[in-house]
């Protein structure tokens, strides 16, 4: 078990007051936790402080050559004020999975999770109470070091800083639309694809520029070899509906395995529907769609959880989804899962870790 150190904050922040305009990803809490790695010494000093800037060199090997990763999970209040976490257990196996691509120092899991946890528990004020908010959770690693040179790191900072949510589409559940890319490729087998590292996202960018130029929500990215076989979304894992078979990208170490994505694969199954993780091109999927089978697409992640595509277009095709409507098994994903997640519904699954009661 981790001996953590705590340094309370003596100049506290206004929290938000008006939960309908939290947004995601720009208010932060009081405190942030903040761990050290030096080769010799292994991960030491774990350490609760107040939320502030760091300092860093200039020559920060992070800054340079891109050794980093994160990870992104959530707290989230139930009707009677307790405080639970969804799977973090697989956040943090995941991660360890994007130290090894990244050659960055492995972390014990369990220990993640109990500073994650005392971190929570110290912000549960910062928790908000809205239908559909959580409190943001965003574990990250970066190298340190101040060298300008290829090589793994000796220097590391582990930390975690937290940030309530409202959703993450403006539009809420409404169906997005997808701009399929043609150009432009994400990853490649081999590559860094399954890690979730800054500089997969950084890739994404101009991609999701052309997108937004033209009115799309987000990118759909193909495959980087033949640019014909469906991968991900920049944000998303992608699932298709077709002649009621609930198809998704197989992992090929090109995709992010994500956790929403594991947790709807689980719950279809065990409400019986037909599941199949393989390859998809999307010659298919237009063809699905011209024979009128193209039921549902829908994306799954941590921030928005499940978003239904009502738009999917691939050069000068426009394909309509579902009448541009939420489909039956979207919404019992999104019903199911967030009903588990804000303690509405049984947990099944053994999925929910309890920060603190009400």
């Amino acid at each position: 078990m981790l001996d953590i150190r705590i340094e309370r904050t003596q100049t506290p922040k206004e929290k938000p007051t008006d939960e309908s305009k939290l947004g995601f990803g720009h208010i932060f809490t009081d405190h942030m936790f903040i761990m050290n790695y030096d080769t010799g010494e292994g991960w030491h000093d774990a350490r609760i402080v107040p939320y502030g800037d760091l300092t860093l060199s200039p020559a920060a090997m992070c800054l340079h050559y891109g050794q980093e990763i994160f990870e992104g999970l959530k707290a989230y209040r139930t009707a009677d004020g307790s405080i639970q976490l969804f799977r973090p257990d697989e956040n943090y196996k995941r991660m360890n999975v994007s130290c090894d691509r990244m050659v960055i120092p492995q972390l014990n899991e369990e220990d993640c999770i109990q500073a994650t946890k005392v971190l929570v528990e110290m912000e549960k004020d910062w928790v908000p109470h809205s239908e559909g908010t959580s409190l943001y959770i965003r574990p990250f690693i970066i190298a340190t070091d101040p060298y300008v040179g290829v090589r793994p790191a000796d220097h590391y900072l582990f930390m975690i800083i937290l940030s309530p949510s409202g959703a993450y589409y403006s539009t809420g559940l409404n169906p997005v639309k997808i701009y399929v890319e043609k150009q432009y490729v994400r990853a490649v087998r081999g590559g860094t694809g399954f890690a979730k590292t800054a500089a997969n996202y950084a890739i994404s960018l101009k991609g999701q520029a052309e997108a937004h130029e033209q009115d799309y929500e987000q990118v759909l990215w193909l495959d980087g070899v033949e640019q014909k076989y469906v991968e991900e979304v920049g944000s998303m894992n992608i699932f298709f509906v077709i002649d009621g078979e609930v198809i998704t990208p197989k992992l090929t170490g090109s995709v992010l395995p994500g956790i929403t994505r594991k947790s709807a694969l689980e719950i279809c199954k065990k409400k019986g529907y037909k599941v199949s993780e393989r390859r998809i091109s999307i010659e298919e999927i237009a063809k699905a769609y011209d024979e009128g089978k193209l039921d549902e697409v829908f994306g799954t992640g941590t921030a928005a959880v499940i978003s239904p595509v009502g738009h999917l277009k691939w050069g000068d095709k426009i394909m309509t989804i579902n009448n541009n409507e939420i489909g039956p098994i979207s919404q019992m994903l999104y019903d199911t899962m967030t009903g588990i997640q804000w303690g509405k519904l049984p947990d099944e699954f053994g999925w929910v870790c309890k920060v603190c009661e009400g």
